[in-house]
């Protein structure tokens, strides 16, 4: 790019080769990574905050900034680091861009709790994402909106084997990602603002054939196979919307958790 005059000019957010946003060290982060949200939300049923470290053999923190903490312990003798960081998919591109330029990631998932839009789909259920719908905006910035977010099969394939050998009901599908936890989810706004475009919403994409609806799953699918890495994404389901199943806050997130670490570990347990 030597026609491009700003190049040596953008700032690359570093000190002594470290990102300051991520503070991953090469060394210290593992070829498996998992990148999750510290919510609230699925906290319960046996499931907290820390949960998907605390299900790690000699976990140990290895980075920690103001925007994300790392650790990096072993699952079935298998190096997984676990990326912690906030909400959405603009949160999940600063963690991804510093895992694809810093250390030797091969493979990112998310693992997360979700609503689910999906008739089928209940409370407590698992949904391992094969593509996902980009109505979140930051991936529009790397490339065209024509360009699929489609998880790596191998990784779908190795979540949806660890989901039979626990014997949790999972589901295999599209997921929907957006920004918006209000109006651009079919939510009434402060003072029940709601326009006619957000009330269809829901039916549209319930017609389409969607499980379910998170924030970064998109993020993930498709920066890693834009950059050359595998993507996946395994959710719990709090509430159905559509059923009308009320949220239970933590149901089935111990089990995402499992099918999530299990995925990885059997991809470097099969030598991929």
């Amino acid at each position: 790019m030597t026609d491009y005059p700003y190049l040596d000019r953008m700032p690359k957010f570093e000190r002594d080769g470290i990102p300051s946003l991520t503070g991953f060290r090469r060394e210290s982060v593992a070829a498996k990574v998992v990148l999750a949200v510290r919510d609230p939300l699925v906290v319960g049923e046996g499931a907290d905050e820390d949960q998907i470290v605390a299900e790690l053999d000699g976990a140990e923190q290895v980075a920690r900034t103001g925007l994300f903490t790392t650790y990096t312990g072993r699952y079935r003798g298998v190096p997984i680091s676990v990326v912690l960081g906030g909400s959405g998919s603009p949160e999940a591109e600063l963690a991804l861009m510093d895992l694809f330029n810093y250390t030797d990631c091969d493979t990112v998932i998310r693992i997360g709790g979700c609503g689910a839009w999906g008739e089928k789909v209940r409370v407590g259920d698992i949904v391992v994402s094969s593509g996902a719908v980009r109505d979140e905006g930051m991936t529009k910035a790397h490339v065209r909106a024509e360009y699929p977010a489609v998880a790596d099969w191998r990784v779908v394939a190795a979540m949806a084997a660890e989901a039979e050998a626990i014997g949790h009901p999972f589901h295999v599908g599209i997921t929907r990602s957006g920004d918006s936890e209000y109006c651009g989810w079919g939510k009434p706004g402060p003072g029940g603002y709601l326009q006619d475009e957000h009330k269809q919403i829901i039916d549209y994409w319930r017609r389409a054939g969607i499980l379910n609806t998170d924030r970064e799953a998109a993020a993930i699918l498709t920066l890693s196979s834009l950059y050359g890495r595998r993507g996946g994404a395994v959710s719990s389901v709090g509430d159905n919307v559509v059923t009308g199943e009320p949220h239970r806050s933590g149901s089935g997130q111990r089990n995402a958790i499992l099918v999530g670490l299990g995925a990885l570990a059997r991809l470097a347990e099969e030598g991929r």
